[in-house]
């Protein structure tokens, strides 16, 4: 029997190591958490020192009997579940569970961590062992009894006053919030009109456009001309000009853009949505096959690094490789003399200290065409690339920018444009951006001071303001991350959660509340306000970062939050039942008063005196007796009546 037993979480990784640690290691996979709180009241006991009260996972026990066993046959015992809170959260289980157990007598027991799955990697992690770090494991609780705490006791609320079944949680609450917020901005918005006045001119048979920026010696603001009465008011004079158009300034200067950092959880998220379209629970699924190891060749490789960070750094010797390669497959200009240095806009980091980047540069992604499937391509080649070119040279532009004059009244029109000079990183990778305007790139003719242009056609454009647009998943993330809210390895779970709760649904790849999720916020925003405040639930996640640095201890962060939060619930149980609005209209039924209300795929108009009276209609007005039905006869095998019903997608 081997004398090493190696636990981590997933068959993959167990798969991969094994290959790595040969026959003096026996390698098992807890299949994920072990352990989970009770799933009933007192799970979390508020009254005896916030003691957890956990049980086995039922789905895992025979996974936990198998590491027992194999446990009791070895000499040392090395916990590697993933590097980060969870990770050493599952690790602590793992050590309780195998004491209680009494599988430890005599043992030696150590936690081992590798942020990439390669052989020189996880060597090094098992040559160096060290203790279950108990202020990560204690964040990780704080987290979950904090997410109890919340569920358990606000949700039953929820089924009270607005309908059953619903839930609220700690993080997912404030992420709804920022969705409903939004919807309420668009329909709150109102557009205006504008016009843009432009120029059609040309030089040398080369046409470009210039627009009108300037009139009569006052610059003009983008919301300046607001009616086709002020457009054609300008108009009429700019066609009565009798000069013709004169270039009377060209500026020209040199532009730089660098390159993106390396992908964080968050920008790996945002951009997989962007670029490949898919979703932040689809990215985190492939993302992790990459990272625990895909067969090449006869040989389980590990192509990413760990994939839950919010660190920019890459290792110095990653960083090596990359410019190694850079150097041996580009022209000179293509490294630049220094490493590129990326700074975090993240509120806070968590405990992974490297940035998402290939286990080996020189693993190209044509090398690796034969070897995945189509969604782990994409994402390994756009990780691959955006590593790559974060190494490089910054891109080159020059840019020109040219005000001509109409008229002499100081009236002027500007043009401009730019022109790539040198690719740089562009030529390997290119960010997308969310909900950009699109930049002027358009090529002008050599101009210079003192040029007379003909003005081929002078004319207006119609505008009008848009709404802000609503949240894409990659806006969404993005502003999860901005805002503090959660945590990278918690982005995907969020949004999941909200379309699952049916608070949120995808429309064109954009979020839309439901009406239950309107709901749910106005109630949770009026009669809960600090616990969807965006400040407080970002406060609260640094909290939890400073307990797992060891710089806070976890059973204070929970006393203070619960004895507010627990007294607000006792002082909420009376608060009126919201969704329910009176109409100013009778019953055409019954004649009694009918009102708005919430229903279970959304809000209705029927009448207050159900149950007595039956009477529906959809907001659009169509009429839904939700009780009607019709005898169709005797089935003709068991001789009970057939009804036709009406449900809430028609009659069945």
């Amino acid at each position: 029997m081997p004398k090493n037993l190696l636990i981590v979480e997933s068959p993959a990784k167990a798969k991969t190591l094994k290959k790595y640690l040969g026959k003096d290691f026996e390698v098992l996979a807890s299949y994920g958490h072990v352990r989970d709180l009770v799933p009933k009241n007192g799970a979390v006991d508020v009254d005896h020192g916030y003691a957890m009260n956990y049980e086995t996972i039922a789905r895992n026990a025979k996974h936990v009997d198998a590491i027992a066993r194999a446990a009791a046959a070895a000499d040392t015992i090395l916990l590697a579940p993933d590097p980060d809170r969870e990770g050493e959260a599952i690790a602590w289980h793992i050590s309780e569970l195998l004491k209680s157990k009494r599988a430890l007598k005599g043992k030696t027991m150590k936690r081992v961590v590798f942020y990439e799955i390669t052989q020189s990697a996880v060597q090094d992690a098992v040559a160096h062992p060290r203790e279950i770090a108990m202020p990560l494991v204690n964040a990780q609780q704080a987290r979950r009894a904090l997410d109890y705490l919340v569920g358990f006791n606000l949700s039953p609320l929820l089924w009270r006053k607005i309908r059953p079944g619903l839930s609220a949680g700690r993080v997912q609450s404030p992420a709804l919030r920022l969705i409903v917020e939004r919807e309420l901005e668009i329909e709150k918005f109102n557009s205006r009109e504008y016009w843009s006045v432009h120029l059609d001119t040309q030089k040398n048979s080369t046409l470009f456009k210039a627009k009108l920026f300037q009139f009569q010696g006052k610059k003009l603001e983008q919301l300046g001309i607001g009616s086709q009465a002020e457009y054609d008011a300008i108009h009429a004079k700019l066609a009565a000009a009798k000069l013709p158009p004169k270039v009377v300034r060209v500026e020209k200067k040199g532009k730089q853009r660098s390159p993106a950092a390396p992908f964080t959880t968050s920008t790996l998220q945002q951009e997989a949505v962007r670029k490949l379209g898919m979703t932040s629970d689809r990215t985190m699924r492939t993302a992790q096959s990459l990272y625990e190891g895909v067969d090449i060749g006869g040989q389980t490789t590990g192509l990413i690094t760990y994939m839950r960070t919010d660190s920019l750094n890459l290792a110095n010797e990653a960083v090596a490789d990359i410019r190694g390669y850079i150097k041996d497959n580009f022209a000179a200009d293509y490294l630049p003399v220094k490493q590129p240095l990326y700074k975090s806009k993240a509120k806070n980091a968590q405990e992974a200290h490297e940035a998402i980047r290939p286990t080996s540069i020189a693993r190209t992604p044509d090398s690796l065409r034969d070897h995945l499937n189509i969604d782990q391509m994409r994402l390994y080649e756009m990780i691959w690339k955006r590593t790559l070119a974060s190494q490089m040279s910054p891109a080159r532009f020059d840019t020109v920018s040219v005000d001509i004059r109409l008229s002499s009244d100081d009236t002027l029109f500007r043009a401009s444009g730019q022109t790539l000079v040198f690719p740089g990183f562009i030529g390997v990778y290119m960010e997308d951006v969310d909900d950009a305007e699109e930049e002027d790139s358009a090529k002008l003719p050599p101009l210079a001071e003192g040029d007379v242009l003909p003005a081929d056609k002078l004319y207006g454009e119609q505008h009008f303001t848009q709404p802000p647009p609503r949240f894409s998943e990659a806006s969404l993330v993005k502003s999860l991350e901005e805002y503090g809210i959660g945590r990278p390895s918690t982005y995907a779970t969020i949004i999941s959660t909200l379309q699952a709760r049916e608070y949120a649904t995808l429309d064109k790849k954009r979020f839309v509340p439901t009406d239950v999720g309107r709901v749910v916020i106005k109630f949770l925003t009026e009669h809960f306000t600090r616990y969807v405040d965006y400040g407080f639930t970002a406060n609260l996640e640094d909290e939890l970062d400073e307990v797992s640095e060891g710089k806070r201890d976890w059973i204070p962060v929970l006393d203070e939050f619960w004895k507010g939060f627990n007294q607000l619930i006792v002082d909420k149980k009376d608060v009126d039942r919201p969704g329910t609005e009176i109409l100013e209209e009778a019953c055409p039924k019954c004649g009694k008063p009918l009102s708005k209300r919430l229903g279970k795929r959304g809000s209705f108009i029927g009448c207050t005196a159900y149950p007595e009276c039956d009477y529906t209609r959809s907001l659009s007005g169509e009429e839904e007796p939700g009780e009607a039905r019709k005898e169709l006869g005797a089935h003709p095998e068991t001789g009970q009546q057939v009804l036709l019903l009406r449900g809430p997608y028609g009659p069945y």
